[in-house]
């Protein structure tokens, strides 16, 4: 499978939007790579850009958008809140899919030692390229910005990994780079209703993990405490990888507390949230938002979702839409600007970029219509998949509904539980849908391949194998996804809401109508296979489970009728 990095480039420049766009021309010009977001800040006087694409390819176009950097920004006019020491700041990869770390960091410093010796940039690298355990955390490298470059470079300890260690002409106007391979980091504001910046870098200090300054006496004017080698002596923060300061944003009218999450397992978005809030309320202070810079990873707010949900005692079953929702109000992301997670969220833009339309995709009517029409896809495998889909739905709906029944209050974990297990059932049924006609698809592909030589007709042979035992495997397991619809709609039929017994039993219509509609799939492509005792093998299964679902569709829709009765 294809390996994917994606590099996430911070520029000096966030006001001159034709500088940015030169920029940004470059990648959206180069091969093997995607423009995933573009996110200038006036105050900051800084942009973040995102975009993804195979290893070499990454490298490459990293190159060029450093050097167009090189040319266009000029670090001795440079002036923003955001701490920086060049022109292309910060030059981070990050594996996405299919590559380790290592293999990450290795990219990281071939980069480096391009953009070293090419363009003759001081290059620092950091956190998973670090030559060394001090040069690991940027704070360190970047200390002193571009201001202190100069004496930075002339400190044999500060020598750049790559490039030149004299502050010359070309070096004023470029300023240094850093390089690095590291995880995932989520970048955010959280938004204050005060103008203090003082305040804001006190509650900072009270959340970062690197804490804040040991004083003597008074614990902000008292002399700060110092180790046996002259070191600060730190009071730990709360939040372990987190990097914060506080500052004003003039573009806004208010103060900030600006993080950096390096390690989404120690601090997951919600929880920075929800310390930065108690801690602001404790000086009286409130967080009226939260700004993402940049993209976030799917998960960090499906997480949010899921916890202010249960904060609420509200059933975690809802669409993935719907958590998403919770988690953007919750943290008052569109505070500042519109939010839309499907140009925030990796993955979103991942799968926009995607050209082949998907069943799913289409409306209700639509995929009718599409079903109707002369074309043999979707077929009854990708009908009986969605028949299953509506069964799970169905189903969870009712858990859904008894987890808001007035008076069971107490039971609303209950059902969430069920839910949840619906939501699942549904979402893989439903990629089983498409997954469907994508299996026929291969054989179709299969079937076209050439069938002249000896060598054509053995490689067309097994390939029409592959394809077809894909082709079996897809309904096989719409058959197992379907069967377990049961269990979900016999809980919502004995415990759920009286009320929506009826939708239960119709969700039970709808399994076992799937779990046979599938099976006849299974035993249509296992017809034109060459190795019968796997296609037998697969016909027998599934055949014992439509037996099972016919048994149990006549004993459940009894009980409804007991409930109806």
């Amino acid at each position: 499978m294809k390996q994917l990095i994606e590099c996430v480039p911070n520029f000096s420049e966030g006001r001159n939007l034709e500088i940015i766009k030169q920029i940004t021309d470059v990648i959206e010009k180069s091969e093997g790579v995607k423009l995933l977001d573009v996110d200038p800040g006036y105050s900051t006087n800084r942009t973040v850009v995102t975009f993804v694409g195979t290893p070499d390819e990454v490298v490459e176009t990293a190159f060029k958008v450093i050097k167009k950097a090189q040319e266009l920004i000029d670090m001795r006019q440079h002036h923003g809140d955001h701490p920086r020491f060049g022109a292309t700041d910060v030059c981070p990869l990050v594996p996405v899919s299919n590559i380790t770390m290592e293999e990450t960091a290795k990219y990281a410093r071939k980069l480096a030692k391009m953009v070293g010796d090419a363009l003759d940039i001081p290059i620092y690298c950091y956190e998973n390229a670090a030559s060394e355990e001090k040069r690991r955390n940027l704070a360190n490298v970047r200390r002193g910005e571009y201001e202190g470059l100069k004496e930075k470079l002339a400190d044999a300890e500060w020598k750049p990994d790559f490039g030149p260690a004299q502050f010359n002409e070309s070096v004023a106007k470029s300023g240094a780079t850093a390089i690095s391979a590291r995880d995932f980091l989520i970048a955010v504001n959280f938004n204050l209703n005060t103008t203090s910046t003082r305040r804001a870098n006190a509650i900072a200090f009270d959340v970062r993990e690197m804490g804040r300054p040991k004083r003597e006496g008074n614990p902000i004017t008292g002399k700060i405490m110092k180790d046996e080698r002259g070191n600060n002596i730190m009071i730990p923060g709360t939040l372990k990888g987190t990097k914060a300061i506080g500052w004003y944003i003039d573009e806004y009218g208010v103060a900030q507390v600006s993080m950096n999450i390096t390690n989404t397992s120690a601090t997951p978005l919600h929880v920075a949230f929800e310390e930065i809030k108690a801690k602001a309320e404790q000086r009286g202070i409130r967080v009226t938002g939260t700004e993402i810079v940049g993209l976030v990873p799917k998960k960090a707010l499906l997480d949010a979702g899921y916890y202010f949900l249960k904060k609420q005692q509200r059933s975690l079953g809802i669409d993935e839409k719907e958590v998403m929702k919770i988690a953007v109000k919750s943290m008052g992301l569109d505070d500042l600007k519109p939010f839309d997670p499907a140009e925030k969220v990796i993955e979103y833009l991942l799968e926009k970029d995607q050209s082949a339309k998907k069943l799913m995709d289409m409306t209700c009517a639509g995929f009718a219509n599409e079903t109707a029409s002369e074309s043999p896809a979707p077929g009854g495998g990708s009908i009986a998949a969605y028949m299953g889909a509506l069964g799970a739905a169905l189903g969870t709906m009712v858990a859904n509904l008894s987890s808001h029944k007035p008076g069971w209050d107490e039971r609303w974990e209950e059902f969430s539980d069920y839910a949840v297990q619906g939501q699942k059932l549904k979402d893989e049924l439903l990629w089983l849908v498409d997954e469907d006609t994508h299996s026929f698809n291969l054989i179709m592909n299969a079937m076209g391949l050439p069938n002249g030589t000896d060598e054509e007709k053995t490689a067309r042979k097994k390939a029409m194998e592959e394809a077809t035992k894909y082709a079996i495997e897809i309904p096989f397991r719409t058959v197992q996804r379907a069967y377990e619809v049961f269990d979900l709609c016999e809980a919502m039929i004995e415990k759920g809401n009286p009320n929506s017994v009826t939708d239960a039993g119709v969700g039970v219509l709808c399994a076992k109508a799937a779990v046979i509609g599938a099976y006849l799939n299974v035993r249509i492509n296992a017809a034109g296979l060459e190795d019968k005792e796997y296609a037998d093998d697969m016909v027998g299964k599934a055949k014992g489970v439509v037996n099972k679902a016919v048994a149990r569709e006549t004993e459940l829709l009894q009980r409804v009728e007991k409930v109806i009765g």
